[in-house]
């Protein structure tokens, strides 16, 4: 994978081109997949990649793009703004913790 992209649409389209093809939506054990009606715990996942785009004129283009990769094999993209109003469990926090 690229260790730095200029935009979220380079990043997604990339990181898709390498199988992560699930739009993954926060929720507060995990994530969610809207199309394939399925929800993964904390525990079942690997954030495998994160990158941290931060708009240059607008804070409310400022977000994390994670490539997250699940037990079971499945890999898909998690767009989190930052200081959005999802309340999520500790586990997931931890998940998500940029190191």
């Amino acid at each position: 994978m690229k260790k730095a992209y200029d935009t979220v649409t380079e990043a997604t389209e990339d990181l898709q081109s390498k199988g992560y093809t699930i739009d993954f939506d926060l929720v507060e054990n995990g994530v969610s997949s809207k199309e394939l009606k399925k929800e993964w715990q904390a525990e079942e996942l690997e954030v495998v990649e994160f990158y941290r785009f931060e708009g240059m004129t607008n804070p409310g283009d400022n977000m994390i793009l994670y490539a997250i990769e699940c037990k079971g094999g499945e890999k898909g993209i998690l767009v989190d703004a930052y200081g959005a109003d999802v309340a999520i469990s500790r586990e997931m926090i931890e998940k998500l913790r940029m190191n």
